[in-house]
C-alpha cells in the first residue's frame, strides 16, 4: 500500500494545531527579541534590555520542582504570562494568539484550545492564522 506525503496546501481546520516557528523568525527581517519585548511591562522591558541576551539562569518550577534553562527574556516572558491582564481584550487577536503560546511554553494548540484561553472566537482564530499569510512565525505545528 503507498501512501502519499500530505499536501502543503492543505487547508488548516479548528482541530490544526498551531505553534509558534522559530525557524520562520530567523528567515525573517524582523526582530525576535523585540518583538517579546514588546509583550512586557514597561518595568520588566526596561529590566531585560540591560540585561546581556546570553545571560542563562536555572528556573526551579515551584509546582513541579522541574529545572529549566531561561534566559532574562524568557523569564520576564514566564512571569508576565501569570498576570492576568497579559491576555485581554484590547490586545490584537495575532497578539494574544501569540501570547497563548508563549503562555503554555509554544505547547501545540487548536483555535478551539486558543480561544478558551484568550475569550476570542475560535472561528476568528481560525481565519486569522490559518490562511497563506503567516503572522509573527504562528504555524501549523
Amino acid at each position: 500500500m503507498t501512501f502519499s506525503k500530505p499536501s502543503a496546501l492543505v487547508k488548516p481546520t479548528l482541530n490544526t494545531r498551531f505553534h509558534i516557528d522559530y525557524d520562520w523568525w530567523d528567515r525573517s527581517p524582523e526582530d525576535l527579541r523585540y518583538y517579546l519585548l514588546s509583550h512586557l511591562r514597561p518595568e520588566q522591558r526596561a529590566r531585560v534590555a540591560e540585561l546581556p541576551e546570553s545571560e542563562v539562569i536555572d528556573y526551579i518550577d515551584p509546582q513541579t520542582g522541574e529545572v529549566h534553562r531561561m534566559d532574562a527574556i524568557q523569564l520576564a516572558i514566564h512571569e508576565a504570562s501569570q498576570d492576568p491582564e497579559f491576555i485581554d481584550e484590547h490586545t490584537s487577536l495575532v497578539d494574544i494568539v501569540f501570547r497563548v503560546l508563549l503562555k503554555f511554553n509554544n505547547r501545540p494548540m487548536t483555535p478551539v484550545e486558543i480561544a478558551e484561553q484568550a475569550g476570542r472566537d475560535a472561528e476568528t482564530i481560525l481565519k486569522t492564522i490559518g490562511g497563506r499569510q503567516i503572522y509573527k512565525g504562528i504555524r501549523p505545528a
